[in-house]
């Protein structure tokens, strides 16, 4: 991934853009977590319910710090120990609005294993939404051509950018893990 790419994508997403980008096991769309309208496009273009609540990643632990700071230095610990890397953590929420939890008072948060999708966050200077680039219950597209379609599906009048790339683990969607303990998701 070249900077000029990088570039062109945090410029879209500081405009409310969505962002087309690879992760570990599939590709995802990014937003601004903190903008309303933008996460609104989201939503819209999966024809996913705001109640089901979206995942935030970030490109280090530290950007979790309100999230992190109430947990017990062992449950700390666990998570830190997993990052970077394809393992979500439900946690209490701290910060982010009802249009990121949904019907829940927390939310999932990660440092993806995905070196594209962590320097997409790095760039941006904060947290970003990274949800499945598929419409709500189809397959999510795990190789770029397979993004590509998905991307013409979606986007219905949404602002959406490509950066260019691929999975590590094509078709592995991140394990979800509830800090109060089970697995929410293998």
């Amino acid at each position: 991934m070249s900077d000029f790419h990088l570039q062109r994508a945090v410029h879209h997403l500081r405009q409310g853009g969505v962002v087309l980008h690879a992760t570990e096991g599939v590709w995802g769309l990014a937003c601004d977590p903190f903008s309303q309208q933008a996460v609104a496009r989201l939503l819209a273009a999966k024809q996913r319910s705001v109640s089901k609540g979206l995942l935030v990643i970030a490109s280090q632990a530290s950007e979790f710090a309100p999230e992190l700071a109430g947990l017990s230095g062992t449950q700390r610990s666990a998570i830190e120990a997993s990052w970077p890397g394809a393992h979500t953590w439900v946690v209490p929420n701290e910060r982010f609005p009802a249009w990121i939890t949904g019907a829940f008072s927390s939310v999932g948060i990660r440092v993806p294993g995905h070196p594209q999708a962590r320097a997409l966050s790095a760039a941006f200077g904060g947290p970003l939404v990274s949800t499945s680039a598929n419409l709500a219950g189809r397959p999510s597209p795990v190789r770029q051509l397979q993004a590509v379609r998905a991307q013409r599906e979606l986007t219905g009048g949404m602002r959406c950018y490509r950066l260019p790339g691929e999975t590590i683990a094509p078709g592995r969607p991140s394990t979800i893990r509830a800090v109060s303990g089970g697995v929410i998701r293998a």
